[in-house]
């Protein structure tokens, strides 16, 4: 009796009493080049994006609002802290001072931004696609992939590129010198390093959303994106 044929490209398995037949895709290696390549590609545009000065802070979406307080959009984003803090500095100077701090770590998340694609490549490199029922199915696929599989180490990692532009910028700074003139920053708990964890959580939850995003635009135009490096992956 002849052996089965086994497709290495498919995975079978039954799903519960029913026994409903499930087909996963797995990636052959010229797939996975092809999402890892696209995603490389993917990050570089995303990250020049939110390297452009004011990128961050311009953008609602993905604004970094300061831990504990919240967005400075408006005068109505500090909610009770500001009722308290107006008695201590006023309620203009308060919006100046907490407004500018606001802008000045958006503007740094953007330094670091500028300054992140050789670890984003670096964990692109790394990546093991094999089984790939959603990577290659889902227009952001890949980035959630990465996201899953890398957030940890990439949030590890641009922390001290977030800590560099922060201190360049006078962020820390300013932090400092709101805490020796109002009871504010204090009262909300805000320290340099829960500001500087919260700007890189954030700042990558907004690199991660711009990648994502630039994926799905390198998957509707591959041909025009990538040279024809995709042709007949994603279609």
């Amino acid at each position: 009796m002849a052996a089965p044929h086994i497709n290495t490209n498919r995975r079978h398995f039954l799903i519960g009493s029913g026994a409903m037949l499930a087909t996963f895709t797995l990636a052959s290696p010229a797939q996975a080049k092809g999402l890892t390549d696209i995603l490389a590609k993917a990050s570089d545009s995303a990250l020049d994006k939110l390297a452009v000065p004011g990128a961050f802070y311009g953008d609602e979406d993905i604004r970094i609002k300061l831990p504990l307080i919240g967005d400075l959009g408006d005068l109505g984003g500090l909610g009770d802290l500001a009722s308290r803090a107006s008695g201590l500095f006023g309620r203009k100077k308060k919006v100046d001072l907490l407004g500018g701090l606001t802008r000045t770590i958006n503007d740094a998340a953007g330094l670091a931004a500028g300054e992140a694609k050789p670890i984003f490549r670096e964990s692109i490199g790394e990546l093991s696609i094999t089984d790939a029922p959603g990577i290659i199915s889902k227009k952001d696929g890949a980035t959630r992939y990465l996201e899953e599989s890398s957030g940890d180490t990439l949030q590890g990692k641009l922390r001290p590129l977030v800590d560099t532009s922060m201190t360049e910028l006078g962020a820390y700074e300013q932090l400092d010198k709101l805490g020796e003139s109002s009871s504010l920053i204090a009262q909300a708990g805000l320290t340099s390093d829960l500001l500087g964890q919260s700007v890189t959580e954030q700042a990558l939850k907004g690199i991660f959303s711009y990648i994502a995003a630039e994926e799905a635009n390198f998957r509707d135009n591959p041909l025009d994106k990538m040279d024809g490096i995709l042709g007949g992956i994603f279609g």
